[in-house]
């Protein structure tokens, strides 16, 4: 092979990371609460991909997730090892200005006290949660990451699971009036056509959930949801299975459901359900 032959593969290979990238630094914020060490984490597994090649990857996205996953255990087992204290909730802020004490995110039903209750977890619950819940890796995958079966990997996602449900949320009211405004705002962008009204409700690391597999980042996800714009005109806000979300209802009968979960007044997860039988078993009352 010629040098040319090794710098267009070396070439070929970064492209080929780049767009895994923005999954990757959502995986790693969420694990790590902090901008700076998920750069470093997405950052050490490009060093290992690029040592190792692409030739026997079968699934180049699952791969770098677990070679993610693994980097960030390794680095909250480093963190508790030496006693560090929890990162401080702040405002998030776009990945464009890496902000060493931006949040990390949430998951179902979860409110602005994720990430105190994230850090009383042990990096294997936390993992186990992170991945599971918010990414949908299977509990196989999860289980190999931590050097546990699939059953001991679904019972730490259940205990922090629960922990994370019971957080206290403050105001639910008022948190329950603004969230619904947000869906109101997303679904009048939807139905417009704007890209950047739709972009303002979404946290620039939302991440959305579907049969057909899960987008991460604002301008993913709001590209995505232009393919939702001609039902749109038949959608209600609604509350799906107890969250504020969104319910395209044809012909009287519910065609497809969305229902957010929000972190400080923007949507950062979409859990989007298409399926007939799974939207008849959602709980769906519109607004």
């Amino acid at each position: 092979m010629t040098d040319s032959d090794s710098d267009n593969d070396n070439d070929f290979l970064a492209r080929r990371f780049e767009t895994h990238r923005p999954h990757l630094r959502a995986v790693a914020h969420r694990m790590l609460g902090s901008a700076a060490e998920a750069e470093d984490a997405v950052q050490e597994a490009w060093f290992r991909l690029n040592r190792t090649g692409d030739e026997d990857i079968d699934n180049l996205g699952g791969w770098l997730t677990t070679v993610v996953g693994r980097v960030c255990l390794d680095m909250l087992r480093t963190r508790t090892s030496r006693a560090e204290q929890p990162l401080e909730p702040t405002t998030p802020v776009p990945d464009t200005t890496a902000d060493p004490e931006q949040d990390a995110l949430l998951a179902d039903s979860v409110g602005v006290a994720l990430l105190v209750v994230l850090d009383t977890l042990t990096p294997a619950e936390r993992l186990a949660f992170v991945l599971h819940d918010l990414f949908a890796v299977p509990f196989e995958e999860v289980g190999e990451i931590v050097g546990r079966t699939p059953a001991a990997a679904r019972q730490l996602a259940s205990r922090a699971r629960r922990r994370v449900q019971g957080a206290p949320a403050p105001d639910a009211d008022e948190a329950r009036r603004r969230q619904r405004e947000v869906a109101d705002a997303f679904l009048a962008a939807t139905r417009d056509g704007d890209f950047e009204a739709l972009v303002g409700v979404l946290d620039p690391d939302v991440v959305a959930r579907s049969e057909a597999g899960v987008t991460t980042g604002a301008l993913a996800v709001a590209k995505g949801a232009t393919s939702f714009a001609a039902l749109a005109r038949f959608a209600h806000p609604a509350l799906v299975d107890g969250r504020i979300g969104i319910a395209a209802v044809v012909d009287g009968r519910v065609e497809r459901t969305l229902a957010f979960t929000f972190v400080r007044d923007r949507i950062a997860v979409i859990d989007i359900v298409t399926d007939a039988g799974h939207v008849a078993e959602s709980k769906v009352e519109l607004l």
